[in-house]
């Protein structure tokens, strides 16, 4: 079965050179697909120019469709294929999320402070840290976003060689002299395309229900 890769830009490039899931599967990019209908795993890493003639594809071939872009329109739409929509391909990353998810509710009655990082040139919204603060009945606008390198660097440690590529999220909660800090690490592509790889892993393994599902339902089945 091919691995269909929709995007031209660094994540995109980033999974074409290294994305690997087993030595049966050959990764080509969309516009080097082949010009047949055969059942692939699509995964749209796209700005979305693409989106209505990758999901005809999708619904052509019957192949699963992995939606790696934040606030992508195939979340609320029915599909006739399997979407799985991921705000985050970090397994780790993940399932902090879902531990937020089932038990951030707790913490609502405390003062909290999220702050996110990312490289400079990120301008997307940053889903994973809204996810972190509605689960921690925060607003989206309550995030501290930085991408001043001087803040990165001098603030929150990120080291130099990581500047131009990382993910950083802090959530501190405090209760007068009582404060619990949690602080997650991401540097590199490495850890996404890992991730990417499992999650394809994951639903070449798995017969999928035309619908959508979140990533999360995978990590709560254990699939990942």
């Amino acid at each position: 079965m091919h691995i269909i890769v929709v995007g031209t830009g660094k994540l995109a490039t980033e999974l074409l050179s290294s994305l690997k899931v087993d030595s049966e599967s050959l990764v080509t990019s969309w516009d080097n697909r082949t010009q047949r209908a055969e059942k692939s795993v699509v995964i749209h890493a796209g700005s979305g120019r693409e989106l209505r003639a990758v999901t005809a594809f999708c619904a052509a071939s019957q192949s699963p469709l992995v939606e790696l872009s934040t606030g992508s329109e195939l979340e609320s739409t029915q599909h006739t294929f399997p979407v799985v929509v991921c705000p985050n391909t970090n397994i780790l990353m993940l399932k902090v999320m879902g531990m937020l998810a089932k038990s951030g509710h707790q913490f609502r009655s405390y003062d909290i402070q999220l702050t996110e990082s990312h490289q400079a040139s990120k301008s997307s919204v940053p889903g994973t840290a809204v996810s972190m603060a509605r689960a921690l009945g925060m607003n989206d606008s309550d995030v501290r976003s930085v991408r001043e390198v001087d803040v990165q660097r001098a603030e929150l440690q990120i080291p130099e060689i990581h500047l131009a590529r990382h993910a950083y999220h802090q959530i501190r909660i405090r209760d007068g002299a009582c404060s619990l800090l949690l602080e997650t690490r991401v540097y590199g592509e490495s850890a996404y395309a890992d991730g990417v790889a499992r999650i394809v892993a994951a639903v070449k393994a798995h017969t999928l229900e035309n619908r959508t599902y979140s990533v999360m339902e995978f990590v709560d089945l254990g699939w990942l």
